[in-house]
């Protein structure tokens, strides 16, 4: 007989209290952690032998007088958060696998990506919060109007949204094609693992598939959607040379297409799909990629000099003539220049913005200079 998990069971040792795993995640939707609609943690992690821990506006904290978790507690609460087959796959010690998966909190109306691993210590997990409703553009807190403007308006080309994990990536594309979903009438087709953002179809029709669950792979969702007759596709990440090459032809076809990758900065973001493929391509890449490429979006959330949460600073590339030229001959060292210089197109650098925010007082200087990606914005702030 299967054991019985229950969400409200107090389990975790708190000072002289137990809590449930529910009391945990109401940590996620507690007023006092929100800025807006969106909550300032965004992570829970639990592994074994430490206090359960939340990313508050970046920074990890163990819950107050928090016990170490036995490795007990946490088969129960993956119990509680996965399907018997993702748990059975948890759980195997003779063939140790990584589960990626959601969870639904239909109480309160939450949605959670959840990541489960193993380490030298045990077992391990890791929650984050996925927003229950998408935020307007202005609420995201994109650079300008131009921009936003600009892309949503576009009807072909790629739309690159870069940064590390936890940079609010999935969020700015959500907010950009909902507000596509408001105003425009076409055909929106999503690939997610997981599936984060629910859109409600509204001007346009909008179908959402999860990889591993509606489709195997996202370069097998989009040779899909290539059929299906979407106007605007969101390939949730660019992991592999086959995605990253479906991608640029569905651009270069007519598509709209968003995706994300993990680079730092947006000049990282070109050189990355180039050396995704072997070197005698990367002529033939860089044409592509300099008809195919709109605009790269390269985004950190750093911490507000107030101290009441985390502001968007952004990197902003857009596929000017100029700038296609650069990316044609692969010369990516003049693409920071060219981008610093060309702010009437609506482009500027990392450290354009991080300067803007801290003359209007929005960041400290300390926090400016630890989020740059060039050193030369010390000497610019003395």
């Amino acid at each position: 007989m299967s054991q019985h998990y229950d969400l409200n069971q107090a389990i975790y040792q708190v000072g002289q209290n137990s809590m449930s795993l529910a009391q945990l995640l109401n940590y996620f939707v507690d007023p006092s952690y929100q800025r807006g609609n969106l909550s300032r943690i965004s992570d829970m992690h639990v592994k074994t032998g430490r206090p359960v821990s939340f990313r508050i506006d970046d920074d990890l904290t163990p819950i107050p007088e928090g016990s170490g978790v036995s490795d007990e507690v946490i088969r129960y609460m993956l119990g509680v958060l996965l399907s018997e087959k993702h748990l059975s796959t948890a759980l195997n010690e003779d063939q140790p696998e990584d589960v990626d998966t959601a969870f639904e909190w239909k109480e309160k109306g939450v949605n959670f990506r959840i990541n489960v691993f193993r380490d030298r210590d045990g077992l391990a997990f890791v929650m984050r919060v996925l927003a229950s409703n998408i935020p307007s553009i202005q609420e995201v807190g994109l650079p300008s109007e131009k921009i936003w403007q600009d892309i949503t308006s576009l009807k072909r080309g790629l739309v690159l949204v870069t940064g590390v994990t936890g940079s609010g990536k999935s969020t700015t594309i959500s907010a950009l094609i909902n507000h596509i979903n408001l105003y425009r009438k076409t055909r929106i087709i999503t690939l997610e693992d997981p599936v984060e953002f629910l859109f409600q179809s509204e001007a346009s029709m909008v179908s959402q598939r999860q990889v591993g669950q509606d489709v195997p792979t996202f370069a097998g969702g989009l040779r899909s959607a290539l059929r299906e007759n979407p106007d605007v596709i969101f390939v949730g990440e660019i992991r592999d040379t086959e995605t990253a090459s479906l991608a640029l032809s569905a651009a270069e076809t007519g598509h709209l297409v968003f995706s994300t990758l993990h680079t730092r900065d947006a000049k990282g973001a070109l050189s990355r799909i180039v050396d995704m493929f072997p070197s005698e391509q990367t002529k033939s890449l860089c044409l592509q990629l300099s008809f195919s490429l709109s605009f790269v979006l390269s985004q950190k959330l750093v911490p507000r000099a107030d101290g009441n949460g985390r502001i968007l600073a952004m990197e902003v590339l857009k596929n000017i003539p100029a700038l296609g030229n650069l990316i044609r001959t692969g010369n990516w060292q003049q693409v920071y220049s060219t981008m610093e210089t060309q702010s009437k197109e609506g482009m500027m650098t990392m450290e354009q913005h991080l300067l803007h925010l801290y003359e209007h007082q929005v960041i400290t200087k300390e926090s400016a200079i630890t989020y740059t990606n060039e050193a030369t914005l010390i000497e610019r702030l003395g």
